[in-house]
Formats: C-alpha cells, sequence, structure tokens
C-alpha cells in the first residue's frame, strides 16, 4: 500500500521510547556541535510551540550522543540519541597542501564535466550547482590574486634593487619578492578558510568524485559498522528507532537500511523504524558514473513497506536538491511499487516569519542546517516533535500529501546498478 493512501482510520500508538541515530554530512566538526544545536534549539521550539524539551549529555564507548525527554500533546517521550561519527574519515580526507588541493580541484571539475554530470544536475535545481561551482571559482581566484599581486610587488621589489646597479639584483628581487608573497597569500587564504569554506567544500564534493560515486574502502567499513549498531537497536525494548540523515549524511543512510533489508535485519516484531532524509544531495553522487551501490540501494529503499522514508528538504536552502526526488531523478524508479520517499517541504518562506526569512535569506550554509534548528512560524515539520514526540514517523506523515512542486523527471546519465 503506498504511503500516501493508508487509511486514515488508523490509530497511532503512542511513542514512549526512540532511538535517534544521526548521520550528519561531510564535517569535520566534533559532534558536541549537534548535542548543544539540539539543545538550544530545541528549547527555542519549545518555548514558541508550548511543549517541554529536557537534554541530558551523554558520552559512551564507541558513540557519542545524548537523552532527551520530551512532554508534547500530554505524553512523555524517552530518546536516545546516538551521532554515528564519520569525522575522522572527512578530517582524513582533507589533509591535503594547498598544491593538492589545486590538483584535487582539476580532477573532481573534469570528473563533473566530462561525465556530463554537471549539465545534468544543473536541469534539476541551479542551487547546488553553483554551491559546487563555488569553491572551485574561489580557487581560481585566489590563485589569480597570489599572482596578481606577487607580480605588482616582485616588480616594485625589482625597481628598487635595480637602483643598487649590481648584477642580476632586480631579477633576483622580482623572483623572490613574487615566490614570497604567492606563498604567503595562498597560505593566508587557506588559514582564513573556516570564514570562507573554500577547501572545505572542494573537499567535500571531491571525496565522492574521486572513486566516480563508488564507496571508499573506509567509508563502507563505516557503513558496516553504522548497520550493526542499528540493527542491535532493533533488537532493543523501544517503540521506534529513528535514522536521521542530513546533507551527504542522507546517501549513507540510504545505503544502511538498504543493507539491513536485505541481509533480513528489519525483525518482523520489533520496534518501528522509518528514516528522515534532510538536505539531501544525493544527486551529486547518484549520477556519477560509478554510483552502482548507491543506484541500487535507492530502488530497494523506494519498493520496500518496512521503513517509513520521508524526504524533507526546502526551496530556501541553495545547498541541497530542494524538492528532488532522489530515487526518481536518478532514473531508478519503478514503472509500478514505488512506495518511497514520500516528499516534503519545510518551506522556509513560510514556517520561518518575514523577519527571520529575510535574516537568513543569503546565510546560505545556515539555512543548510535548519531542519535541525527551530521555526518561529512551524508548520507541520517540526525536528523536535518527531525525535522527541509522541508520534512515530509514519503515523505523523500517514494522511500528508508529497509536495506538488516536486521533481521526479528521471535525468541522470548513468542509471546502472549493482546486482
Amino acid at each position: 500500500m503506498d504511503h500516501c493512501d493508508a487509511p486514515s482510520s488508523h490509530s497511532p500508538q503512542k511513542v514512549r521510547r526512540r532511538r535517534v541515530f544521526y548521520i550528519p554530512g561531510y564535517d569535520p566538526i566534533h559532534p558536541r556541535r549537534y548535542r548543544e544545536l539540539y539543545r538550544k534549539e530545541g528549547a527555542t521550539q519549545a518555548a514558541i510551540s508550548g511543549y517541554q524539551i529536557d537534554l541530558i549529555g551523554r558520552q559512551g564507548p564507541g558513540t557519542y550522543g545524548w537523552q532527551v525527554t520530551g512532554r508534547i500533546d500530554g505524553t512523555e517521550t524517552e530518546a536516545e540519541f546516538d551521532v554515528l561519527v564519520w569525522a575522522d574519515i572527512v578530517r582524513d580526507s582533507m589533509k591535503l597542501n594547498i598544491a593538492q588541493t589545486y590538483l584535487l580541484m582539476a580532477r573532481t571539475a573534469w570528473t563533473y564535466i566530462a561525465y556530463g554530470t554537471l549539465w545534468r544536475l544543473m536541469r534539476l535545481r541551479k542551487g547546488p550547482v553553483i554551491a559546487a561551482l563555488y569553491p572551485v571559482g574561489m580557487l581560481i581566484l585566489q590563485l589569480i590574486l597570489a599572482l596578481l599581486l606577487g607580480h605588482i610587488l616582485g616588480y616594485v621589489a625589482a625597481f628598487l634593487a635595480g637602483q643598487l646597479a649590481l648584477p642580476g639584483a632586480a631579477a633576483i628581487a622580482y623572483v623572490l619578492v613574487f615566490a614570497a608573497t604567492f606563498i604567503v597569500l595562498l597560505g593566508w587564504f587557506r588559514k582564513i578558510d573556516h570564514r570562507l569554506y573554500v577547501y572545505y567544500l572542494m573537499h567535500d564534493y571531491a571525496y565522492s568524485a574521486r572513486s566516480k560515486g563508488a564507496n571508499p574502502p573506509e567509508l563502507e567499513a563505516r557503513i558496516a559498522l553504522f548497520s550493526d549498531q542499528i540493527a542491535e537497536a532493533l533488537c532493543s525494548d523501544v517503540d521506534e528507532v529513528l535514522v536521521v540523515g542530513h546533507s551527504s549524511g542522507a546517501h549513507l543512510a540510504v545505503s544502511i537500511l538498504a543493507d539491513l533489508l536485505r541481509a533480513g535485519r528489519v525483525p518482523k516484531d520489533g520496534p518501528a523504524l522509518a528514516f528522515l532524509s534532510l538536505g539531501q544531495v544525493v544527486p551529486m553522487v547518484s549520477f556519477l558514473p560509478d554510483a552502482h551501490r548507491l543506484r541500487r540501494d535507492l530502488q530497494d529503499m523506494s519498493v520496500q513497506s518496512r521503513i517509513a522514508w520521508v524526504d524533507v528538504t526546502a526551496p530556501g536552502d541553495g545547498c541541497a536538491f530542494a524538492l528532488c526526488d532522489p530515487v526518481a531523478v536518478s532514473g531508478v524508479a519503478q514503472d509500478s511499487g514505488k512506495n518511497w520517499p514520500l516528499v516534503v517541504s519545510a518551506a522556509f518562506s513560510k514556517t520561518l516569519s518575514p523577519a527571520r526569512w529575510k535574516e537568513l535569506r543569503w546565510r546560505f550554509f545556515r539555512l543548510h542546517f535548519q531542519y535541525l534548528c527551530a521555526f518561529d512560524q512551524p508548520g507541520d515539520y517540526d525536528y523536535f516533535q518527531i525525535t522527541a514526540g509522541p508520534l512515530t514517523l509514519a503515523d505523523r506523515y500517514r494522511d500528508r500529501r508529497p509536495s506538488a512542486s516536486r521533481i521526479e523527471t528521471p535525468v541522470s546519465k548513468y542509471t546502472s546498478m549493482a546486482p
């Protein structure tokens, strides 16, 4: 039965205990950031919406998480959060010097252009494509500025050295000052990248492009570990296991859950299992030629009936493929039998007040995390009610129709799947 056609007479079972597994995107930062974000934004949303959220930090062996008690709609729900950390893999992938980063830029740009992926991505949403081109343009601009300033200062140094009337002094002065200026300026740009996000984004897009969409061995090993952790939770005494994948974490979650299904590790009499994908960038990977595994996982997740999958994006998020059905646009949706995902808009321009929307509208990276934050005019998407409230994800969206403006046109050039 399609999720949109579920009978409205269904009586939802109250969730008293929930396990939440949060999978971040390509992020080198310590996961405590997500705990503090949940603490701050949860308190804000609770004050706006009239419920209560209490958070207690937790540091367990091998995992990082926290515990939440939600008192919503007259029901108390306990939720235990685990962040499925792959920040160490991210940090290792970013250990490149400036010259190596420029070579990586050239290789990544060639991959997306030569295989025709870039042009097809632009047919979906220009925002995330512009975000992908931003680090390329900025790295080229930084190189030009370093060359130009190096030449100007080198020329000045050569002129001054020429006044000494020493053989070769002008040429030596030019070369030394040019090289020093060039190196120092590029190094300075790298030092302030926490403000510009140029190197960070370049490494982000390059990580999948290096292997043309296939998962590197270290990522496959981490996916297997995450699968084991979720499988263990599915054998515990909770009412719902909720997997949340944000940004690049969304396509990792797709593969993790598809693996669990194929391995028969989703017990029929176990807790409800649900998947919430937020701000997904799946096409950046699934459109690459060797993403055979991801495309198979997307198709398997779309036709199964065991895991409710709700995909939430917003046109105001320029870093996500907003309202693009990740299965359909990747060209792997079956003609019949497709159940998931339910594509829903967070509608930032409506769920944020005009003043708040004006404040955040051009803060692109901040908006990419808005799904994890409070809304001052909340609609039917509320991250804190989903994760700490009394309804399962399936029940919360049981009667929700998919967003009318969603994009389902198959666009990917590559549709081959792993056997």
